[in-house]
C-alpha cells in the first residue's frame, strides 16, 4: 500500500534520503523482502541489500514516511530476525522511480551474523500435508522463516553460492518464487522442490541402496518392526526406535553403548506429548518455539504411559521434542505413538554429520539408514533445556541457538576461548559480540577433539576473524589446554574454572562486576592444585576472590569416587563419625564392601595423598549414595540427577529448620549428620533428599548474603552445573531475593561446562583491555 498523498510527486534528481545500516541476524531470515514492502507501503524509493556487516538500506521519502519506517523495521521485524545495531545517516541520494532488492554487497568488514537453524513453519507444514500443493509430502520444504540456516552455510554474506544448496540448479516455479519479493521465498537460500531439490535415500545396514517409491513409509514400517533407523536431519545424524518398544530401546543402549543415560524422544503434538509428559504454558511455548530444543519435562506415571521404562531410568523427567523439520513430520505422520530420537554417535562421541562418517561409525547401530544428497557443511546436536524460575535455562546449546552471539559491554579484542574438558565449546569474540559454538561433546575420544580443532577453524573462517589470543583452564590435563598451549601459535591466558562460571553470567547480563559468584559444579581445578566445585566467590571480569567454599574431603580412590559415589559418602562419614561410620543403622553400610572401605581409610588415615574436592557436585554424590538412591553411576551427573528426582516430590512439602553454622562457612557435616539421622528413623530416602536441598540451600544463601554484606554488595550470579537442578536453582534464587540481592542467572548459555568458554573470553579480553 502506497501512502503518499495521490498527486503527490518524487523528484528524481538528487535528494537527501537515509542510509540504515542494521547488524544482527538480519540475513537468511526473510529480513531484505519484509524492507522491500514496508518501503513501498510508506512509498520510499530505494534499496535494500546484503553486505558482509548485515542490512543496507537507502531510501527516501517524505520525512514522516521515513521516521515511520525506521520506527516499525523494529517493531515490525520478521520473528527470526535479531537487530543488534541500527544506525541512520543522512546522504544525498540519486533515485531511481521504485525502492529495489539490490546483489549483496562485498568488501566491508564482516559483522554480519550467521542465522541458527530454524523449525520448520506453520505455513510450510500447511503445503507439506496439502495434497494440492506442488511440494505435498516434501521433506525439505521450507521458506525465509525457516529450515537449515548456520549448518549449511560456507561463508557470508549467506547467499545461495555459499552454501550446501549452490549444487541444487532450481526450477523454473521455484526460481519464480526465489526472485519475487512478494513471495515468501524470496532468497530463502535452501528453496527446492521434488523437481530439483535435494532427496531421500534409503540403505541397509551394509550400505547397500534400497530402492523405494517411498523412503519414509518403509522406514516407518522399519520402526514399527523394532529396527533401528538411522536418520539424517539438520546438522547430523540419528538414531530412531519406537519409543513404545521396550526391546528395541534396550538393543539401541546395548549397540550404542549407553547403559542408562536419558533418551531423548520426538512426538508429533503438544496432545501427543500430554500423553506421558506434564507442561505447563512456558514450557508449551518453548516445545513449539522456532528453536525447538529437547525440554525436559515431569513425566507422568508409567502406569498411564506407552514410553518405554528404558528410555529414562531412575528419571522423573523425560527430554521432549517435536519435530523441527518436515522429514520428522512426515515421519510421525504415522501410528508411532512417539519415537527415540537419539544423536546419531556412540556414547560420548559428536555426532555423526557426513554420510560416510555416518556409514562407518554407525554400521554397528543402525539396521536401515534414511539419509538425503543435501550435505551438512557443520555438525549441530539438539539444543537441551528446562523451564526454571520463570524462564528457559539452557542445559546443551546447540541447533537453533548457535551460534546466535551474546552482546558484550563493550567492542573487546579478539579473542579465542577454547573452554573445558566435558561438554566443550568454543567463544570467538568480534567486536562487542562474543559467538558461542554449537555443543562438540567431552573432549575424551579422537574424534570430538577432532570435532573441536575443526570448529576452531570453521568458526574464525566464517565470521573472518583472526584472533590475538587464546583463553584457556587451568587445568594442565584438559585437551582444550593443551592445544591451546601447544598449538594455537597465540598468546595464552589461563583462566580458573570456577571464575570463567561467574564471568559467563557477568558477561550475559552485560556486566563487569564486582559479584558475589555462587559457582557449584563437579569439577575445577583450583589455585591451589585441589579439586574445586563449591566455591563463594567476589569476582568481577578482571580477578577474583575466594570468600568461601564447601569442606574438603577426600576423593578415596581418586576419579574412581566420580563412578562410585558410595566413596564420597564414605569420606564424608568418616569426616563425621570417624571409624564409628560401621555402625550406623542406614542402608548404605549394609551394601557397601566393608573390607574394600576399610582398606580405603586405611590408606586415607596412614596419609595416602588423595586429591581433596570442596565439590558441590560431589557432596550431590554422597547424599545420593547415603540415601542409597545411586551408588554407581553410568555417566556424569546421573547421581545427582536422580537424588533431584526423587526429591522432587516432597520438595515443595517439606518444612525443615535450617542448619546454623558459623560466620562464612556451609555447614555440610550438620546436614550429612541430619540426613543419617533421619534415614535411621526410618525417614523415606525421597523426603530425606528433599530436606538435603532445602537445608543446603538455605545455607549457601545465608553464606552467600553474609558476603554480600561484608562486600557492599547487592547482587549474587548462580553458575556451575548444579544449578541444572530446579530444586536448589529455585530455592536460592528465593532466599537470596528474600535477602534484597539482585540474582543474575544465565539463560541465553549453559550454567554448566557449556558456558565456560564465553567466560574465558571475557575475562581474557577484560585484562587485554587498555
Amino acid at each position: 500500500m502506497d501512502r503518499r498523498p495521490a498527486g503527490s510527486q518524487l523528484s528524481d534528481s538528487p535528494r537527501v534520503g537515509l542510509r540504515i545500516r542494521i547488524r544482527g541476524i538480519v540475513q537468511g531470515v526473510g529480513f531484505r523482502p519484509f524492507i522491500y514492502r514496508l518501503a513501498r507501503e510508506h512509498g520510499l524509493r530505494g534499496s535494500v541489500s546484503n553486505s558482509p556487516e548485515g542490512v543496507v538500506i537507502d531510501a527516501a521519502g517524505d520525512p514522516g514516511d521515513l521516521e515511520a519506517f525506521v520506527t516499525e523495521i523494529r517493531e515490525r521485524r520478521p520473528a527470526a530476525a535479531r537487530i543488534t545495531a541500527l544506525e541512520t545517516q543522512s546522504v544525498t541520494l540519486n533515485w531511481r522511480k521504485d525502492f529495489t532488492i539490490e546483489p549483496s554487497r562485498a568488501g566491508e568488514t564482516p559483522t554480519a551474523l550467521i542465522p541458527p537453524d530454524i523449525a520448520v513453519c506453520d505455513a510450510c507444514l500447511a503445503e507439506l500435508f496439502d495434497p494440492s500443493n506442488r511440494r505435498h509430502r516434501y521433506p525439505f520444504i521450507n521458506c525465509t522463516d525457516c529450515g537449515p540456516r548456520f549448518t549449511l552455510i560456507q561463508g557470508l554474506p549467506y547467499d545461495r553460492p555459499k552454501t550446501t544448496m549452490a549444487r541444487f540448479q532450481m526450477c523454473a516455479a521455484c526460481q519464480s518464487e526465489y526472485d519475487d519479493p512478494l513471495d515468501r521465498r524470496f532468497h530463502a537460500q535452501p528453496n527446492a522442490c521434488a523437481q530439483c531439490g535435494p532427496k531421500l535415500l534409503l540403505f541397509d545396514a551394509e550400505g547397500s541402496r534400497i530402492v523405494s517409491s517411498d523412503p519414509i513409509a518403509e522406514s516407518v514400517q522399519h520402526l514399527a518392526a523394532g529396527d533401528i533407523l538411522a536418520v539424517k536431519g539438520i546438522g547430523g545424524f540419528h538414531l530412531a526406535v519406537d519409543a513404545t518398544n521396550d526391546p528395541a530401546v534396550q538393543r539401541l543402549r546395548s549397540r550404542k553403548h549407553r547403559e542408562e543415560k536419558p533418551l531423548a524422544l520426538m512426538a508429533r503434538s503438544l496432545a501427543r506429548v500430554a500423553e506421558f509428559c506434564e507442561w505447563n504454558d512456558g514450557e508449551a511455548e518453548l516445545l513449539i518455539g522456532p528453536e525447538r530444543p529437547i525440554v525436559l519435562l515431569r513425566r507422568r506415571s508409567t502406569a498411564s504411559s506407552l514410553i518405554a521404562d528404558s528410555v529414562a531410568p531412575g528419571q522423573a523427567s523425560l527430554g521432549v521434542m517435536l519435530p523441527y523439520t518436515p522429514l520428522h513430520a512426515l515421519l510421525l505422520d504415522s501410528a508411532l505413538h512417539a519415537i527415540v530420537l537419539t544423536s546419531g554417535n556412540l556414547s560420548e562421541e559428536p555426532i555423526a554429520y557426513q554420510d560416510p562418517e555416518a556409514r562407518q561409525r554407525l554400521a554397528e547401530v543402525a539396521d536401515v539408514v534414511l539419509t538425503h544428497d543435501r550435505e551438512i557443511h557443520r555438525r549441530a546436536d539438539d539444543s537441551v533445556a528446562r523451564v526454571a524460575i520463570g524462564g528457559v535455562r539452557l542445559l546443551r546449546r546447540a541447533r537453533g541457538y548457535a551460534p546466535r552471539p551474546v552482546a558484550l559491554r563493550r567492542p573487546v579484542s579478539s579473542v579465542l576461548a577454547v573452554g573445558a574438558q566435558l561438554k566443550s565449546t568454543i567463544c570467538l569474540t568480534r567486536g562487542q559480540e562474543a559467538f558461542l559454538s554449537p555443543h562438540i561433546g567431552d573432549l575424551d575420544n579422537v574424534q570430538a577433539f577432532d570435532a573441536f580443532k575443526s570448529m576452531v577453524k570453521h568458526l574464525s573462517h566464517t565470521l573472518e576473524v583472526e584472533p590475538v589470543a587464546v583463553a584457556h583452564d587451568l587445568h594442565p590435563d584438559y585437551l582444550s589446554t593443551r592445544w591451546a598451549l601447544a598449538e594455537a601459535d597465540l598468546p595464552a591466558l589461563g583462566v580458573q574454572h570456577h571464575h570463567a562460571h561467574v564471568a559467563a553470567v557477568l558477561a550475559e547480563h552485560g556486566l563487569e562486576g564486582p559479584v558475589v559468584g555462587l559457582a557449584l559444579d563437579g569439577t575445577g581445578f583450583g589455585v591451589d592444585g585441589q579439586v574445586w566445585g563449591g566455591e563463594v566467590l567476589v569476582a568481577d571480569l578482571l580477578g577474583f576472590v575466594r570468600a568461601a567454599h564447601l569442606p574438603y574431603v577426600p576423593l578415596l580412590g581418586g576419579e574412581a569416587a566420580v563412578k562410585e559415589p558410595w566413596r564420597m559418602a564414605l569420606a564424608w562419614l568418616h569426616r563425621i563419625y570417624g571409624r564409628d561410620l560401621f555402625d550406623l543403622q542406614i542402608p548404605l553400610m549394609a551394601s557397601i564392601d566393608r573390607d574394600g572401605a576399610r582398606r580405603l581409610l586405611d590408606a586415607h588415615e596412614s596419609g595416602f595423598p588423595w586429591p581433596l574436592t570442596s565439590s558441590c557436585g560431589r557432596l550431590f554424590d554422597a547424599v545420593a549414595a547415603l540415601t542409597s538412591v545411586k551408588t554407581h553411576v553410568n555417566y556424569e551427573g546421573q547421581a545427582a540427577m536422580e537424588l533431584e528426582g526423587a526429591a522432587e516430590p516432597f520438595s515443595l512439602n517439606e518444612d525443615i529448620e535450617p542448619i546454623e553454622g558459623r560466620a562464612g562457612e556451609v555447614p555440610v557435616e550438620s546436614m550429612v549428620s541430619a540426613a543419617v539421622t533421619e534415614l535411621e528413623h526410618g525417614l523415606a530416602p525421597g523426603k530425606v533428599a528433599a530436606r538435603f536441598h532445602l537445608r543446603l540451600a538455605a545455607a549457601l544463601v545465608r553464606v552467600a548474603a553474609s558476603v554480600a554484606k561484608e562486600r557492599s554488595l547487592d547482587r549474587v550470579a548462580l553458575a556451575g552445573g548444579c544449578f541444572q537442578n530446579r530444586i536448589l536453582l529455585t530455592e536460592v534464587h528465593r532466599g537470596l531475593r528474600n535477602e534484597g540481592l539482585e540474582v543474575l542467572v544465565p539463560s541465553q548459555v549453559p550454567a554448566n561446562d557449556g558456558g565456560i568458554a564465553l567466560g574465558q573470553a571475557a575475562v581474557a579480553a577484560a585484562r587485554m583491555s587498555p
